[in-house]
């Protein structure tokens, strides 16, 4: 089968590997669709492992069917997770499933950039869910993406008429925008440096913020004089960083949903947040529980995801992909098609 194989982000060569072979407990699914998340162009994150297949935002047929395998069937479309969580340990029975050990282990065969993987037992466990009738591939590829999200904005605690600020508006910036609105938060505020992402933020349905701008004197400015009540950072950058721990209001939560590289330690104005009694929370990806809600918020249109896909290759040209998602310039959601 064909795979595109990651050297990093300007090197992703076209090549070819064998279709996996699955075991009794397994299944072989063909991959339709897959999307290039903003992870899998941070080098930083990817290069100390490359030659690999990357890839874990999916939808695929399910083409083969282990022998000991019940519950699905060959034809049956599906999701597939690519790391789950043990569901027993002592972080897993705490909620915290995202710091399992065994979610941090897990993985599919090779990665959603192959025309075929491999689900192993474990991630058929807890880590296959169908596609409910209706949602189409390009839906399934958002279904990861905006389980993280959904992670992230439960952490936050986002209630019904609260103002939220999100710091940088690319993929997982436009889907907290529609997430908060989707549970009913109050004015929601986007920023970016980039004219064009700020363009998808606005039509996503935020008050835009030149990142450029003093962004806590101009979201005053916007909202009666108020800071917000929750922050949601979508940037590892400084900057967007300090600019996030000076718009939370008095009471309010600033949520880390993206980091910067490790080694670099952000300060933080501890006595003003003790004296405003400001949260500050973080997330890392997305536990099972997750992962149906955001299934259910896309079937439902509660929240519209395909409005966002700006390209789509077929997997020659997922080198192309690459070079679009690292630049950051006009493009948002790229779709890898494996089997064109």
């Amino acid at each position: 089968m064909r795979v595109a194989v990651y050297y990093n982000n300007n090197d992703v060569r076209l090549e070819e590997m064998p279709v996996p072979s699955i075991g009794r407990d397994e299944l072989l699914v063909r991959v339709e669709a897959s999307g290039i998340c903003g992870s899998d162009v941070m080098e930083w994150y990817r290069i100390m492992r490359a030659p690999l297949v990357l890839g874990h935002e999916i939808a695929g047929t399910i083409a083969e069917v282990g022998d000991n395998v019940s519950k699905y069937k060959v034809g049956d479309r599906v999701f597939v997770s690519h790391h789950v969580p043990c569901n027993t340990c002592r972080y897993c029975k705490a909620g915290h499933h995202t710091v399992c050990d065994t979610l941090r282990s897990t993985n599919f065969d090779p990665g959603g950039f192959a025309e075929y993987l491999r689900v192993p037992a474990i991630n058929l466990e807890s880590g296959v869910f169908l596609l409910p009738e209706g949602m189409s591939n390009d839906q399934g590829v958002f279904i990861e993406p905006l389980a993280c999200v959904y992670r992230g904005q439960r952490a936050a605690g986002i209630k019904p008429g609260q103002d939220v600020l999100i710091i940088g508006s690319g993929i997982t910036g436009l889907l907290h925008i529609k997430l908060a609105a989707a549970l009913g938060a109050g004015s929601i505020f986007a920023t970016d440096i980039n004219k064009y992402r700020l363009d998808m933020a606005g039509k996503s349905g935020a008050h835009v913020i030149d990142a450029a701008d003093d962004v806590s004197k101009r979201l005053q400015e916007l909202n009666d004089g108020r800071l917000a009540d929750v922050v949601i950072i979508c940037t590892g950058a400084m900057p967007a960083i300090e600019q996030a721990l000076k718009s939370v209001e008095r009471g309010g939560t600033v949520l880390f949903f993206a980091s910067p590289e490790p080694g670099v330690d952000v300060s933080l104005p501890v006595f003003d947040l003790w004296k405003n009694e400001v949260t500050i929370v973080n997330t890392y990806g997305a536990s099972p529980g997750d992962i149906s809600e955001a299934i259910g918020l896309i079937h439902t249109g509660r929240v519209e995801v395909e409005d966002m896909i700006t390209h789509r290759f077929g997997l020659a040209d997922t080198g192309k992909g690459f070079i679009l998602v690292a630049g950051a310039g006009e493009s948002m959601k790229v779709i890898i098609e494996p089997q064109k």
